[in-house]
């Protein structure tokens, strides 16, 4: 675990322009000063995003969300008392120290207070606000501790803040909230039934929306494994059907299923509870691929809570993926 020593040499690497990688309660980030263009775009190049690709800006608190957006609407405000720290984006208009670099030229920009002490220490010890997309390669698996980002990313990032597994395990929920009217960009760790109980009216989570958010590309999250998505009871037989046919067929069984015995190459028993779920979920996808499958058959979880956010993950790394 991360240390004040450790802390304070993150810091210095941010100051002088450098990355770090900083845990935080959802996926570990790759982090730059968020007034820093060229430190930004560093960002960019190491992970091969897209510059179009909008980055989130961690703070280290609520009262210092007016120093990065230009307004902070009631109900802003009122999601930002109940949920920071805590995994939970707002997306707002862009205030003059956000750099266009970091909204991928929008705007609107995503700020969040992480719920993890290293970062916090770390934001505290630097000063300013960081911009941190997950700690990967664009599009690939989310790295939920330090020894995953440093087989993804090795000598590319100035400093590793090793903060132990991550608690949520999927990213923050992303909510536009620059109106009256929130409206969920991308569900995650925080769910949407918490969030009407907070604002006291129905969400929407709309397929596609204007504003640019991290995690909207149709591929994501995706282990090297292609991934499969079928009916709950129909995934032991796609399964062994695929393994006969020569895949080396990794499974996600679902806890109903109570360890039935599977004919693949590896078999993942997909915890019952979907707090765990979450949190082993990236975890499950990186063993799979460390085991040599090259098809992962899985099934989508009832789309409430944090399934929500598990089925939006499991989709995008079931997406198509660009050919060569």
């Amino acid at each position: 675990m991360a240390g004040t020593s450790d802390i304070e040499k993150a810091a210095g690497v941010l100051r002088a322009g450098g990355l770090v990688a900083l845990p935080t309660e959802t996926v570990y980030g790759l982090g730059a000063n968020a007034e820093d263009p060229a430190a930004v775009s560093r960002i960019f190049q190491v992970k091969g995003r897209p510059p179009s690709h909008p980055l989130i800006v961690h703070i280290g608190g609520a009262e210092q969300l007016d120093d990065w957006v230009q307004e902070v609407p009631a109900t802003a405000r009122l999601l930002a008392e109940h949920f920071w720290p805590g995994p939970l984006t707002l997306v707002l208009r862009r205030g003059r120290r956000v750099p266009l670099e970091a909204t991928g030229g929008l705007e609107t920009v995503a700020v969040r207070v992480p719920d993890h002490p290293v970062a916090l220490a770390l934001l505290s010890a630097f000063g300013g606000g960081v911009t941190a997309p997950s700690a990967n390669r664009f599009g690939s698996v989310s790295p939920t501790t330090a020894d995953d980002v440093r087989a993804e990313l090795g000598d590319a990032v100035g400093f590793v803040l090793d903060g132990g597994p991550c608690e949520v395990g999927v990213e923050s929920t992303i909510v536009d909230a620059t109106g009256e009217i929130p409206t969920i960009l991308r569900p995650g760790g925080v769910t949407r039934e918490d969030l009407e109980a907070v604002l006291g009216f129905p969400l929407a989570v709309p397929a596609s929306s204007g504003i640019r958010v991290p995690g909207q590309h149709p591929s994501h999250y995706a282990p090297r494994a292609r991934v499969v998505l079928v009916e709950p009871e129909k995934v032991v037989a796609e399964a062994e059907q695929a393994q006969e046919l020569g895949h080396r067929v990794g499974v996600f069984l679902p806890a109903a299923f109570g360890g039935a015995e599977v004919k693949a190459h590896a078999v993942v028993q997909v915890p019952g509870s979907m707090a765990a779920y979450a949190r082993g979920l990236y975890g499950f996808l990186r063993e799979l691929d460390q085991r040599g499958c090259d098809l992962i058959v899985a099934s989508l979880p009832a789309e409430e809570g944090l399934g929500l956010a598990i089925a939006n993950r499991l989709r995008r790394a079931a997406g198509p993926r660009a050919t060569v």
